[in-house]
């Protein structure tokens, strides 16, 4: 696929950018979204969008503050290649960095317990909410977070995201969006009498 164009607009979540190919159109604010429709050739740009897309396979969020921090990084390399210093040398001291700045978050880390199970929805409703707020549907992320709290709790514990499926239908608004517990089918026939089942 070759992007034809990328144009940015300011809209109420921030800038939505628009990516247009040869048979499609995507507005987005979400940078993984973005990165999955580019066609990159370059190895150190092909590095940043498989850095991208593994931040939002394992978290969900933050995969531009995750590219932007690399290319930092790549930056930083940079300036001391040119003075003649080894990339292993470089790397073992990013690894070096790298362990002395989890030690520094372990100790900065408050443990949350929370006392019962209405505190614990609140809790993860909250880190719902925060995650969305960089997404498109950010005007929208107290309802949505609330959804993703209760098919989060469905798991019991497995937390295999894969059991987890959203089904995308055209027309309606956002809020009539809903959550079905276990298996939702689309209606693709009718027959008599269909009015009266729920």
């Amino acid at each position: 696929m070759v992007v034809n164009t990328i144009r940015t607009t300011l809209g109420p979540c921030g800038m939505d950018k628009l990516v247009y190919s040869d048979r499609s159109v995507t507005i987005s604010n979400d940078g993984a979204t973005i990165m999955k429709l580019l066609d990159v050739v370059h190895p150190a740009a092909r590095t940043l969008c498989d850095i991208a897309r593994s931040q939002d396979e394992e978290v969900g969020d933050g995969t531009t503050s995750v590219t932007i921090l690399a290319g930092e990084f790549l930056t930083a390399a940079k300036a001391c290649i040119e003075e003649g210093i080894h990339p292993q040398v470089i790397i073992k001291y990013y690894r070096q960095a790298c362990k002395m700045a989890k030690e520094q978050v372990k100790k900065m880390a408050l443990a949350v317990t929370p006392k019962n199970e209405e505190e614990k929805i609140l809790l993860l409703e909250r880190c719902a909410a925060t995650a969305l707020n960089s997404k498109l549907i950010s005007g929208h992320s107290a309802f949505f977070a609330k959804m993703v709290t209760k098919a989060i709790l469905q798991l019991e514990g497995e937390l295999d995201l894969d059991l987890i499926g959203i089904k995308k239908e055209p027309g309606g608004s956002v809020e009539e969006s809903q959550f079905v517990e276990g298996v939702a089918f689309k209606k693709t026939f009718s027959y008599a009498g269909f009015e009266q089942q729920p």
